[in-house]
């Protein structure tokens, strides 16, 4: 999916120190890593300044890719000005992937220091970068490596006028890296302009937003800011409560997501795509069943060695949003037993209707189903009465589409053995205790009583 987001606004951003501390650190989880690739004084380091400015309270690298700039030869330094320094063979792919993957696993590691006066790499220089909540990988042809590509949660490309980037490049080449004005022009057409028609516009495709007029375009970066926040939110909770699932976000979780939440799609639609969502959430809280090892033989003659489904499972819906992931349910587990539990929500306040549940259901692994988890009063009260019919904690597995902190916290907190999974962890709730940015009253939309 693809966004482009049009802004007014300006702003001047600033520019980082290259130095870092010594130290070294270790995150608990992967980092969020952002690619933000360009044309050539597009605007990208200043997109990414911004950005690293707005993000001031959680720990964020910037990397730049010039960084990986191979040292010339002897032979190319005496014919530099025929040197294409925008070609992918400019750079050391190699050690670029491998820095990326230290970083990724938590790693600290050595950035080389470029000279572009020498057009040689430091040999007694380096910048070290710790591992951090966020890294920012920045240049002109960071999205043409798939390597480097998918080890990306977020690939933005920052569009600018082909004239005002190369004033840009004007200004820089002469002003920091001591080249006279001819030459600048003379390498331009020659080499920079075709390289970012064969290399660095094609790799646009791969982007997943777009950002026209880069630094200026305030509105897109603002928002690009807050999805970050909104997943680095989903690894603090993780990493508190072991038990809190979250699928990992696709462009395909991203988009269903999208179409739902919209207050304008038809019944048809937020049905369709509730149902792919809710298909994903159950196929992945199946995966936390106990298994038993099986071997069967296969038309080949070859003995396979596999596994076998948990044999005593059910489902428990809340009524009535819970009904909507029913199907999704019985489409992945044939013949499933499924109870039911009504409770009547005041606010915050909650007082159980009705409940029919299995004989045996203290026996049984317990699939529990709400598609919304919001102050997580209902889904205690749920939780609460399977327990007292006899399912351990530890045998029950929470089902919903979007989960409010509030909520998690709530449900983790009193219930630390049962697991959730979730598709996505929302920003939070308003005073009404609607989950923000939310899907309004599912039950009514899924079923097509919102207009009664």
């Amino acid at each position: 999916m693809v966004i482009e987001v049009s802004s007014g606004s300006h702003f001047s951003g600033w520019h980082p120190s290259t130095t870092s501390s010594s130290s070294s650190s270790s995150s608990s989880h992967p980092p969020f890593i952002i690619g933000v690739a360009g044309g050539t004084a597009s605007g990208k380091t200043t997109v990414c300044d911004i950005i690293i400015q707005q993000l001031k309270d959680h720990r964020v690298v910037l990397l730049c890719q010039d960084s990986f700039y191979r040292g010339l030869t002897n032979d190319e330094l005496q014919r530099v000005h025929e040197y294409n320094f925008d070609h992918p063979n400019a750079f050391d792919t190699e050690q670029l992937v491998e820095t990326l993957a230290q970083l990724k696993s938590g790693q600290s590691v050595q950035i080389p220091i470029y000279d572009f006066k020498l057009h040689q790499r430091s040999t007694d220089r380096s910048r070290q970068v710790n591992a951090s909540d966020v890294i920012i990988m920045e240049g002109i042809l960071v999205f043409h490596e798939q390597r480097v590509r998918n080890m990306m949660n977020m690939k933005i490309f920052v569009d600018g006028d082909p004239d005002v980037r190369l004033a840009r490049r004007i200004k820089r080449d002469t002003v920091e890296r001591g080249r006279d004005v001819q030459s600048v022009l003379e390498q331009y057409a020659k080499f920079v302009k075709p390289a970012y028609e064969d290399f660095i516009l094609p790799s646009k495709k791969y982007a997943d937003i777009i950002i026209p007029r880069g630094g200026e375009n305030r509105v897109a970066i603002d928002l690009i800011v807050q999805h970050i926040r909104t997943k680095l939110g989903q690894h603090n909770l993780c990493k508190i409560y072991p038990n809190l699932n979250v699928l990992k976000s696709t462009f395909q979780t991203r988009g269903m997501h999208t179409l739902i939440r919209d207050r304008d799609i038809s019944k048809h639609d937020f049905a369709f795509y509730s149902d792919r969502l809710i298909r994903l959430v159950v196929e992945h809280g199946l995966g936390y069943l106990p298994f038993t090892e099986k071997q069967v033989i296969t038309p080949t003659g070859s003995i396979y060695t596999g596994v076998d489904f948990c044999k005593k499972l059910c489902g428990v819906s809340i009524v009535r949003s819970g009904e909507s992931m029913e199907n999704a349910l019985r489409a992945c587990c044939k013949g499933i037993k499924i109870g039911k539990i009504l409770i009547h929500r005041d606010g915050d306040e909650t007082q159980l209707i009705y409940e029919k549940l299995p004989r045996d259901i203290s026996e049984r692994h317990v699939l529990l189903m709400d598609p919304v988890l919001g102050t997580g009063n209902t889904a205690s009260e749920a939780i609460e009465l399977l327990i007292k019919k006899g399912v351990p904690e530890s045998q029950i597995i929470f089902l919903n589409l979007i989960s409010a902190p509030e909520g998690i916290q709530c449900v983790c907190k009193r219930f630390p053995h049962l697991k959730i999974v979730t598709s996505e962890i929302e920003a939070g709730l308003n005073d009404q205790f609607q989950v923000i940015p939310g899907l309004g009253e599912f039950g009514d939309r899924y079923f097509g009583t919102d207009d009664l």
